[in-house]
């Protein structure tokens, strides 16, 4: 099961509701600056717009390709860890709006975790350290350390034996 609190809302579907739950202001300011990363062929440069200006947790020689989309609304709820590789037109999401609810949940990635490009990551999961996730999946529950994962859902394709 995700990582994810549950706020249910009366009335329209809360992504009709969204700036009861995040400021116009931030959800613009954030855009422009994950538009500019996304585009930015500096890695220092995105990782100094993801820590400074975002307020993302991201790890030493983390390493952001081109196109990744960051959660607009709460990209501080994304934790990546030392020396980590987020694919390719990857998207981190750390909200939900349904019908009848919004759900909001952190993403934790690991050290040494090698993403695959085209991956959607859901709210509220963990990639322990070591993991990889193949390109174009779907992760939509925690990947443990040093597994190797993939599909839409993912499922398990190989777990590294510890020595």
């Amino acid at each position: 099961m995700r990582n994810v609190e549950r706020y249910p809302v009366e009335g329209p579907n809360a992504l009709w509701q969204v700036y009861r739950t995040v400021s116009r202001l931030k959800a613009v300011r954030n855009f422009v600056f994950i538009q500019a990363a996304r585009y930015c062929p500096s890695l220092p440069v995105k990782n100094w717009i993801y820590r400074r200006v975002l307020g993302m947790q991201v790890g030493r020689h983390a390493a952001f390709a081109l196109m990744v989309m960051v959660d607009v609304f709460f990209p501080e709820k994304i934790a990546v860890g030392d020396n980590s590789i987020i694919g390719y037109n990857t998207t981190i999401l750390t909200h939900e709006y349904l019908i009848r609810e919004y759900r909001l949940g952190p993403v934790r990635i690991g050290a040494n975790v090698m993403i695959g490009a085209n991956t959607t990551i859901l709210p509220g999961v963990t990639i322990g350290d070591g993991a990889v996730v193949a390109a174009g999946s779907v992760v939509h529950k925690d990947v443990p350390p040093g597994a190797f994962v993939g599909g839409n859902p993912i499922q398990d394709i190989h777990r590294r034996q510890e020595n």
